[in-house]
């Protein structure tokens, strides 16, 4: 073998041993490992089928895919926005850095104090993933994370994000909880009727005939109006039974109870073609007073708007909504007809 092969070859086998130190000095700078198993948080979301949430105060939150939803604690129908930011969070994490040594114990402290447990299982209730969420550094570009059973922290985000992912895993209670009250499609409604206790010749039941529909007062002393119906606006107004959500739940309202006593503005029965019908009566919330009636002392509202409504449902729940969307289910009955 002569003196420039020998060389060529001992070039190579430096060169290679080179480029094997640098690719593992490279993974020691990034905090990686070859197994970096305790790097890895994130989930695909094709896997995901429940994922349970609880933190230091004893909040528990358990959400479960049901078809193209989610159920929030086994009863509720889960908030999608809300389920989509903590699906968003799991299925994107990644670490963004591996902490110095001093920043350790830090860490550990905040994630043992307000450290909020994740755990992610898919089919079979199988326990995919469970990790620590915690707090953020200094300089609030970033989450503290630990896996369950690891001893090294990280401090991970979401790509193109900046925020404290804790946030997206902090929500509790009601703001889980879906606000939709009517979410049908036309061809699901059997009937809908609309009851104005104070306006009785105003109040209606619409219903389904096969492809058509057909319409009469609610109450029977009410006269019939003889002209056809339109069609067209029978459709229009189901069409507003569509995804009408409320403003918020005010279950917890101390005046819930002598609110609900009250007579109702109106109230609104959907009966679908398979289902429970769903009832919502309507409560004006009125501004304030705009005087006093000299002959009875009574407040006068004549001729203020109503911006909201106390709405008490069949299902249990009581809702704040907003007449701008509510409008849409407050027509009277001769306004059918052209």
């Amino acid at each position: 073998m002569n003196r420039t092969v020998l060389l060529l070859m001992v070039f190579l086998i430096l060169a290679g041993a080179t480029a094997i130190f640098m690719m593992g000095s490279d993974d020691k700078k990034s905090g990686s490992s070859t197994l970096g198993e305790d790097r890895n948080f994130a989930v695909p979301a094709e896997e995901i089928q429940k994922i349970f949430i609880a933190d230091r105060e004893g909040s528990r939150t358990t959400l479960v895919r049901q078809g193209d939803g989610w159920i929030y604690n086994g009863k509720y129908p889960a908030k999608p926005n809300a389920v989509e930011n903590v699906l968003d969070a799991i299925t994107r994490v990644r670490v963004r850095y591996k902490p110095a040594d001093a920043a350790v114990d830090n860490m550990i402290r905040s994630l043992a104090t307000e450290g909020i447990k994740v755990e992610i299982y898919g089919k079979g209730d199988e326990l995919i993933k469970a990790y620590y969420v915690g707090g953020a550094p200094p300089d609030e570009r970033g989450t503290y994370m630990i896996l369950e059973g690891a001893e090294q922290p990280y401090v991970a985000e979401i790509p193109s994000w900046e925020g404290n992912l804790r946030f997206r895993f902090s929500i509790t209670g009601k703001h889980w909880r879906d606000e939709t009250i009517f979410d049908y499609d036309v061809e699901d409604i059997k009937s809908v009727s609309v009851e104005y206790p104070k306006q009785r010749n105003k109040s209606f039941v619409l219903e389904s005939k096969g492809e058509d529909f057909s319409i009469k007062p609610f109450y029977e002393i009410t006269p019939v109006i003889e002209k056809e119906l339109s069609q067209g606006l029978a459709e229009s107004f189901l069409i507003g039974f569509d995804n009408f959500m409320a403003e918020g739940f005010e279950n917890d309202n101390p005046g819930r109870d002598s609110i609900s006593n009250l007579i109702p503005f109106t109230k609104i029965t959907v009966t679908p073609k398979s289902g429970t019908p769903k009832t919502l009566s309507l409560f004006p919330i009125y501004p304030q007073k705009s005087g006093i009636d000299k002959e009875t002392g009574e407040a006068m509202y004549e001729n203020i708007p109503v911006e909201r409504y106390f709405a008490d449902c069949s299902n249990g729940d009581f809702f704040l909504v907003q007449n701008r969307t509510t409008k849409r289910f407050l027509w009277a009955y001769d306004a059918f007809f052209e």
